[in-house]
């Protein structure tokens, strides 16, 4: 990505949450910031019904936010239209289709009631592009799609694999699962991200991309990459290791018993302030991001001690509207403005 410190620039703030499972914030820890914009990085449902969808609704409406991007993950199967019908149909003896219709909706009815939450934009794979409140443009590239781990939603074999196509000069890739090698170790030690979306990622170099699905992967890393990419970019080829850095990972935020008490000390700070804050800060408003990549794994719904994991704050600086050529025409950001200016006086 061409290096972008001659812009004009607004620093603009994300909230980022991923895997929810229907989960919903306990009053001492909705997120209490007003950002710009919300993302929602799939998995919003445990079993893709309906009343998850709608405590999902009340997630978002919870955050204050004029913007909420959210895509769908594996377990929000419903939204896989194709994959939920051949499922339904699969059943023997036959479901009857008023239970069905009771706990799943019609087909099609889940992305109905998550597009009634206030800003809320369900974002199907692809590139889109956004006029912030705050004067700027983000594009954002999405997609839901993981590498398959049974009978899920959104799915594909790692053989053929599946095709990211994100166009070079996107700020923000918004994903389920995580690139092979970036927080992507299960609690096996396995590594369960997909090489070909980390290769992509190279290639396109972001601002930040962030995902879930991988829950103990959790954090945030900040990634420079080496100024010649191979061929076919890996995470043990493309990345200067030397200057990129860990930002936060669980481990860092939990008990250690190998901490000098100057070390403790600091842990305890930093926990505490994270208890405060609601959410785990990290701004890069004041680095040239040319050549780096903020990838942070959302995932909220934790295991044993800790069964909520902290929601992500992070700021960034973006170029102003007209500071930079647009990836799509006038007329599709028209659309989106109309679309968004509809639903907020549906809401109102």
């Amino acid at each position: 990505m061409e290096s972008n410190q001659h812009l004009k620039s607004v620093k603009t703030q994300f909230l980022v949450i991923s895997d929810t499972h229907g989960m919903e914030f306990a009053p001492d820890q909705t997120p209490c910031q007003h950002v710009d914009v919300a993302i929602h990085c799939g998995d919003l449902t445990e079993e893709s019904k309906l009343d998850e969808f709608r405590a999902s609704i009340r997630l978002l409406n919870s955050i204050q936010a004029p913007l909420k991007l959210v895509i769908a993950g594996n377990h929000d199967f419903t939204m896989d239209v194709p994959l939920f019908r051949q499922k339904v149909a699969d059943v023997k003896p036959p479901l009857d289709p008023a239970l069905v219709r009771k706990s799943y909706g019609e087909y099609g009815e889940a992305k109905k009631v998550l597009e009634e939450g206030a800003g809320v934009v369900f974002l199907d794979e692809g590139t889109h592009e956004f006029l912030l409140k705050n004067g700027a443009l983000l594009t954002v590239y999405a997609s839901p799609w993981t590498p398959s781990l049974g009978d899920w939603g959104f799915q594909y074999r790692r053989d053929p694999g599946h095709e990211f196509s994100i166009p070079k000069g996107v700020d923000l890739v918004i994903t389920h699962g995580p690139p092979r090698g970036i927080m992507d170790h299960t609690e096996s030690r396995v590594r369960a991200g997909c090489p070909a979306l980390f290769g992509a990622v190279a290639r396109a170099q972001p601002r930040m991309h962030c995902f879930g699905h991988i829950h103990e992967g959790w954090g945030a890393t900040l990634v420079t990459w080496r100024e010649l990419l191979t061929e076919a970019p890996s995470h043990c080829t493309d990345i200067d290791n030397d200057r990129s850095i860990v930002v936060e990972k669980l481990s860092g935020l939990g008990p250690s018993n190998f901490d000098i008490q100057e070390a403790q000390e600091a842990r305890t700070r930093k926990i505490e302030r994270c208890r405060q804050d609601r959410c785990y800060t990290t701004s890069h408003c004041t680095e040239d991001m040319s050549g780096k990549t903020l990838f942070v794994n959302a995932a909220i719904k934790g295991t044993g001690e800790q069964p909520m994991q902290l929601p992500w704050l992070v700021e960034l600086e973006l170029p102003e509207a007209g500071e930079r050529p647009r990836l799509s025409d006038p007329c599709s950001l028209q659309k989106q403005r109309q679309t968004l200016h509809h639903r907020r006086a549906h809401n109102s």
